[in-house]
């Protein structure tokens, strides 16, 4: 291909961007393509998250009524995460709260925790012949209190429509720390349509209340946007295979599908959230090693993991976008 072109950058690679305007005034971004279709928009002001992904121009993630939003924008009260949740194709959750605000241990927790809306920093953006590689940290600590390190790693490849990002969070204080993360991973329009097929294979399935108890047995069926559509979400023990979990979306009408791959030993714990609502209208698909109750709750269930000082987590996520029906099914 080199001699084709005069420079790479004409077909594929990485280009570091910084907005003008509103509230994402100043925010920092790199923006990929791989050259066979896939564009990603990675936000390294908000944890080196993925703000938009689309491959061959047709959009995958739900990108919310705030539009982009800086970080000092953030509103740690109450539900005040909302005002500034892009949620974009995926938003980390985390380091030491998921879910629901609340009080734990003598420390007000905001909901979905606090990570997402800390600025992180390039390290690294390497370059071969099979794909990119882009290298981000997010430092999520206090004075007196919890020191956490996030290093992120999106490789993009070359040869195929798949990215992966794997994450080490490090301990890096002198105490003991909760440790939750959970991947609010959001397909929208037109990757979801109410005509798309959702895969979740499973063991089992509980809805989080009684409203989304009264409709489990649709909880797979994507429906045409509703006002005033109130959230519905379910919490899986996923099927395996060799330690591996699986689940995906296929649009009927776009032609598009994606497939999300994850290690279940370190991602135990899969929530649905289902909102179909108009303007409001997305899909979560979220692994992650806790649910969405928030910390409390977690612990009282006995089940609120935690990283020693020095200790580390690793998680990953691959994703793989696919164009033929019969080739998205095959994999499941």
């Amino acid at each position: 291909m080199k001699k084709y072109v005069g420079n790479l950058l004409q077909v594929r690679g990485a280009e570091r961007y910084i907005l003008q305007g509103g509230k994402g005034e100043g925010m920092h971004f790199v923006y990929v393509r791989n050259g066979l279709g896939l564009e990603a928009w990675i936000s390294v002001d908000r944890a080196g998250d993925l703000s938009r992904i689309s491959v061959n121009g047709k959009n995958m993630g739900f990108f919310s009524p705030c539009g982009y939003v800086a970080p000092q924008y953030y509103d740690k009260d109450g539900l005040g995460f909302l005002k500034s949740f892009t949620a974009g194709f995926i938003t980390t959750c985390g380091l030491t709260q998921v879910g629901s605000p609340c009080e734990d241990d003598g420390e007000i927790l905001p909901l979905h925790g606090t990570v997402a809306n800390i600025p992180g920093e390039v390290c690294a953006i390497e370059e071969d012949n099979n794909g990119l590689t882009i290298k981000i940290k997010v430092i999520d600590g206090i004075i007196f209190g919890k020191k956490l390190v996030l290093n992120r790693v999106y490789h993009f490849s070359y040869t195929e429509n798949t990215f992966e990002m794997e994450d080490i969070v490090v301990n890096d204080g002198d105490r003991q720390s909760p440790y939750m993360i959970l991947y609010h991973c959001n397909m929208g329009y037109p990757l979801l349509t109410e005509n798309s097929v959702l895969k979740i294979p499973h063991n089992s399935v509980t809805a989080r209340d009684d409203h989304a108890q009264k409709y489990i047995d649709s909880r797979l069926l994507p429906e045409v946007p509703q006002p005033q559509y109130q959230e519905r979400c379910y919490y899986y023990d996923l099927k395996d295979n060799n330690g591996k979990a699986k689940v995906g979306i296929y649009s009927t009408d776009a032609k598009i599908g994606m497939v999300m791959s994850f290690d279940k030993k370190e991602l135990d714990c899969f929530t649905q959230w289902k909102m179909m609502g108009e303007q409001d209208y997305v899909m979560g698909l979220e692994p992650g090693n806790c649910n969405s109750d928030g910390r409390d709750i977690t612990r009282e269930k006995g089940i609120l993991k935690f990283l020693e000082p020095g200790q580390t987590g690793r998680t990953a996520l691959k994703f793989k976008f696919i164009e033929d029906s019969k080739e998205f099914e095959n994999n499941f």
